[in-house]
């Protein structure tokens, strides 16, 4: 009788990491005979896997949320479960809050949840909130890939330690800990024979992998491991904290071309008195200088930053600052975000706090400054033959095939509109470069051959 009310529905929501525990959720349910259905009225369980993070990840989960809620409303025998860091985040606040809800999962709740399911459909329970302890996952639990068969996230810790004061994240997700190299290996080479060509990096810090082990960086050792373990043609990383770049990381990069030439850093401010605030462990000295010793050991180097603007105390001077250091230091890719004043954070009661509409301002204008900057350094591929993957036809137009240089992150970059020439998702060919505007580039395949980076030295 269970089998058959067996189905799921699920809405992922929030970061890549995230979209991992989603993944391990699904592959869980499946080798335990669950059947995944991509419409919500043929499911027997509807699933939402939320993101708490900042407040308007909270809106959009309780939005979506209400809306599987209200097709419950009309099928009475579908359950509603609630998973991830929207219940780690408020545990027994939502069950008064979200009565439509039949059970909240906190995020380390994979291991468990076959089990908790079929306990919810036979019914009845007897606890509405399940929070686990702390796990780990590793390359032997299940994992039903959601992305495309050619790239993957492989996420190598959970948590973090660095204590941001306007970040939840070590109060979610705990502190920081490590996978084993050996089983990153292993879920590559297991993520390789299913046609993966682009494994991204992931983790709040890549930079202090290794870190809650025996207390030293270890980011370069598990590199240096994938690039004999696997046969990988990309490696990405995502997510570096400034103050942990070295010198073995950016030797690495430049004698192995299979670790894309592409750094993720959020540096979030350059306000020295604001980055003291934000417990950031660094000053503007100390960025200049990792900028300068990047684009000096890698010249090619595709720099992406994420920015904080209207934290408490930030000035107009403050933000003519941000502004200088970007028109000097020209970043490829720039994320720029609003402070969100969130309960519960170290920084909720710090004074000076920046009305909505200084945040709003000063984000805009920042947008506007780096819009032009980006638009320039786009101009450098034009007339370049550059290795693009594949990513499949175009969402602007059945005319057109869509990819990805070594310089665009998949879901946060810009792409490659390829206007001639043919090829499949996951290949990855030669493209002249023949255009270029703000974020995207326009180009069409080489007639001479394919990019064959997958047989490059090791």
């Amino acid at each position: 009788m269970i089998k058959m009310k067996r189905t799921l529905y699920i809405v992922s929501l929030g970061c890549a990491k995230n979209l991992v525990d989603s993944e391990h959720i699904l592959g869980a349910l499946v080798s335990e005979h669950w059947r995944i259905v991509t419409d919500p009225n043929k499911a027997s369980v509807l699933m939402v896997n939320t993101c708490g993070f900042i407040q308007s990840a909270v809106e959009e989960s309780i939005e979506e949320i209400l809306e599987l809620a209200d097709i419950k409303s009309k099928y009475p025998e579908k359950k509603l479960v609630v998973v991830g860091c929207l219940v780690q985040r408020y545990t027994s606040q939502l069950l008064e809050t979200l009565p439509e809800v039949d059970l909240f999962i906190g995020t380390e709740g994979v291991c468990n949840i076959a089990r908790l399911l079929d306990e919810l459909i036979v019914g009845p329970v007897t606890r509405r909130i399940e929070i686990p302890d702390r796990i780990l996952l590793g390359s032997t639990s299940p994992r039903l890939l959601t992305t495309p068969h050619f790239r993957s996230w492989l996420k190598i810790t959970e948590g973090c330690d660095n204590c941001c004061t306007y970040c939840l994240i070590p109060s979610i997700r705990g502190g920081l800990r490590s996978r084993s190299i050996e089983d990153l290996v292993c879920e590559a080479q297991i993520l390789e024979s299913k046609g993966v060509k682009e494994l991204s990096l992931i983790a709040q810090d890549l930079t202090a992998f290794g870190m809650d082990n025996d207390r030293s960086p270890q980011l370069h050792l598990l590199l240096e491991r994938l690039l004999v373990g696997t046969t990988i043609p990309w490696l990405r990383l995502l997510y570096l904290h400034p103050a942990g770049i070295d010198e073995r990381l950016l030797n690495l990069m430049a004698e192995f071309p299979r670790i894309m030439p592409y750094l993720d850093i959020p540096i979030q401010h350059v306000s020295n008195r604001i980055l003291s605030a934000m417990n950031r462990r660094y000053t503007a000295e100390d960025l200049e200088r990792l900028i300068d010793r990047i684009r000096a050991k890698l010249p090619e180097i595709a720099l992406r930053t994420t920015l904080l603007v209207g934290f408490p105390g930030e000035k107009e001077s403050d933000i003519l600052q941000l502004e200088e250091f970007l028109l000097k230091h020209r970043f490829d890719h720039v994320g720029i975000f609003a402070y969100s004043n969130e309960e519960g954070c170290a920084s909720e009661n710090f004074p000076e706090q920046c009305s909505e509409e200084e945040k709003t301002a000063r984000r805009d204008h920042l947008l506007h400054v780096q819009s032009g900057i980006s638009a320039e350094m786009q101009q450098k591929y034009i007339g370049r033959i550059e290795p693009v993957l594949v990513e499949g036809t175009s969402s602007e137009s059945d005319l057109l095939l869509e990819g990805r240089t070594r310089f665009q992150a998949p879901d946060v970059d810009g792409c490659v509109y390829i206007v001639d020439g043919v090829a499949s998702p996951g290949d990855i060919v030669n493209v002249n470069i023949t255009e270029a505007h703000v974020y995207d580039l326009v180009g069409v395949i080489a007639e001479y051959s394919s990019f064959g980076q997958g047989t490059g030295k090791v």
